[in-house]
């Protein structure tokens, strides 16, 4: 499954997606964005996938929109359309059951910064740059914004939101930007190997499980707890749960359904 902007294979459940535009370090144009939309939505339909790994082709994750577009638009209506076309695949993450990884290197800037903060896990190679330096060509990281507030501190978020300034990868992990740094060049075998723990587990569970958490998480406490007992009893009543079960029960693997 090829787009002209992204590539995708599957291999033992799990897709790997890549940016492929690395003559202008990924940045987003309106055809990456509908192409990298495009491109979760179908593995999120493909039962055999079971965990999604982000990366970008060439010397960068992504550094952002492509900001020769920015001419094509004359009213604040349009660049809203714009905009909202570059932001759906971060509300697409967050809405699908299928677990996302984000494999970043060189630099994940701006709107690159916002995929790796919407994806559920990130992955980071060492030397890695992350900043949301939209501010030092007059604009501000607005929807990157949405996902990095719940990824980090407000104050490490407004940081990096104000200044526009680049942290490396050390400490986007010491802030909870990122969930590991690896070496230079090992950054997607590690996000695939992080993968690998997921997709040996109940499909089931763990596709009913993300969408509640996203879910818990917009919700008061008391509603968050009373949504989640719900949750739990629909994780109950699967197949996967009675197999898992009796699996653990007799000593063997589970075989899952799903």
């Amino acid at each position: 499954m090829t787009a002209a902007t992204v590539s995708v294979e599957i291999d033992d459940h799990v897709g790997v997606l890549r940016l492929e535009r690395p003559d202008s370090m990924n940045t987003f144009t309106t055809e990456l964005a509908t192409d990298l939309d495009e491109a979760l939505s179908t593995l999120e339909d493909d039962d055999d996938v079971r965990a999604i790994v982000v990366s970008g082709a060439g010397e960068a994750f992504s550094t952002g929109i492509d900001v020769s577009e920015h001419g094509e638009h004359d009213s604040e209506a349009a660049y809203e359309r714009w905009v909202a076309r570059m932001e759906e695949p971060f509300t697409t993450i967050a809405e699908m059951g299928t677990p996302v990884i984000a494999a970043a290197h060189g630099y994940a800037v701006a709107n690159g910064l916002g995929l790796v903060a919407a994806a559920d896990l990130a992955v980071a190679a060492e030397g890695t740059q992350f900043g949301a330096t939209a501010p030092k060509v007059g604009l501000f990281c607005m929807g990157p914004a949405v996902p990095l507030m719940r990824s980090v501190t407000e104050k490490r978020c407004l940081e990096l939101l104000l200044t526009g300034e680049l942290v490396d990868a050390d400490t986007a992990l010491e802030w909870g930007l990122v969930n590991r740094v690896v070496p230079e060049g090992e950054h997607v075998d590690a996000a695939i190997e992080l993968a690998h723990t997921i997709t040996d587990k109940s499909p089931a569970a763990i596709q009913l499980g993300k969408r509640a958490y996203y879910e818990m998480a917009d919700r008061p406490y008391g509603e968050a707890l009373e949504y989640s007992n719900a949750q739990f009893a629909a994780v109950c009543a699967t197949s996967d749960a009675a197999e898992g079960i009796d699996a653990f029960l007799s000593g063997r693997e589970p075989e899952w359904e799903s």
